[in-house]
């Protein structure tokens, strides 16, 4: 009962949400309607919009596109826990609603993408966060994230008084302990002697990690009673909780994915000094510009330092006497010099 309950509040909520096909204002003034406008379908993650995170980003790519290339899209939203089935079902509902461009947001879909995009070769996919699922009809939209954590990894150690410093996983999968693995390494390269505080806040196949500001909040917590002053937090949504034990301990704490000091509560603002900037919204928007151009490509697009496809934020000024150090080393990288590895 409780599975079809989430089935049909997904369900729902896809027949709810995006933009309608009558005509809509588009940029300029002008309208764009079903018959003219491509319509994008996107299939959000735990969390969907409203996680100043990770599904935040790639909703910024596709208000940008229906702004400045007049697209009309439609969005759904993954239910904690849902079986495998759910998320199949949504990426149907939007093919039969029309939707024969549909982007994917999180390694979470690749089973689901691949199964649907083999029975619907006419639909172009973009996979955010896997090559899990692969084909010719499907482009996959990945990111070094190793590297961006590589450069907060050694903000951390500039920044640390104490020699302690922490990193928090949403759900202990492959692709996070990329990010783990970066800021590892960067924060030893500065400091080949830091103490460095790992914890996954779920083990797969329970993603609320990314979602639980709760969990995330006490995992922090208990970092900086064992002497962490700085804690990375790449588990989406569930940063929120670290951003507040931080505050909560005068200490300091790191972002994810968009540059979260610009969109957190006032009251958590000060203690980001930095976030991992990840261009979902630049992935998301290149898909969506592609396909309106006629242009689609499938296969692994990587978006990496070099690439401008990941970085580190500045918001608040807390960088501005670390950033010389940050950007030798970010070229480094760029030239090869450091080689930051995926796995911890």
């Amino acid at each position: 009962m409780k599975v079809t309950a989430a089935m049909s509040v997904a369900a729902l909520a896809l027949a709810g949400c995006g933009t309608s096909t009558d005509k809509t204002p588009a940029a300029g003034g002008s309208t764009t309607t079903a018959a003219s406008g491509m319509k994008i379908g996107m299939a959000y993650d735990v969390g969907g919009r409203g996680d100043q995170s990770f599904n935040d980003a790639a909703a910024a790519g596709l208000d940008k596109a229906k702004a400045e290339l007049g697209i009309v899209p439609k969005e759904a939203t993954a239910v904690n826990g849902e079986p495998e089935s759910a998320r199949e079902e949504r990426l149907l509902q939007l093919i039969d609603a029309g939707y024969k461009s549909v982007i994917a947001v999180g390694f979470a879909y690749a089973p689901s993408v691949k199964k649907v995009a083999a029975a619907n070769p006419d639909v172009k996919f973009a996979l955010i966060d896997s090559t899990d699922a692969t084909g010719a009809n499907i482009e996959n939209l990945t990111f070094a994230e190793n590297e961006g954590s590589f450069l907060v990894g050694a903000a951390a150690a500039l920044k640390s008084k104490t020699g302690n410093i922490g990193f928090i996983g949403g759900v202990n999968v492959d692709l996070i302990k990329k990010f783990e693995a970066g800021y590892v390494m960067g924060a030893k390269t500065v400091n080949p002697a830091i103490k460095v505080q790992v914890k996954y806040l779920t083990q797969p196949p329970d993603f609320s990690g990314f979602g639980d500001p709760a969990k995330g909040k006490i995992a922090a917590a208990g970092m900086y009673q064992q002497g962490a002053d700085v804690v990375y937090a790449a588990a989406g949504g569930s940063g929120g909780g670290v951003f507040q034990a931080a505050a909560a301990a005068g200490k300091m704490a790191i972002g994810v994915d968009s540059d979260q000091a610009l969109t957190a509560p006032a009251d958590v603002k000060s203690v980001i000094i930095t976030s991992m900037i990840k261009k979902v919204d630049v992935a998301t928007f290149d898909f969506i510009k592609a396909m309106t151009e006629g242009k689609f490509t499938a296969g692994n697009k990587v978006y990496d330092l070099k690439a401008g496809g990941v970085g580190y934020s500045t918001t608040g000024g807390q960088m501005d006497d670390i950033k010389a150090k940050l950007d030798a080393y970010k070229q480094q990288i760029i030239d090869g010099k450091i080689v930051v590895p995926t796995k911890p």
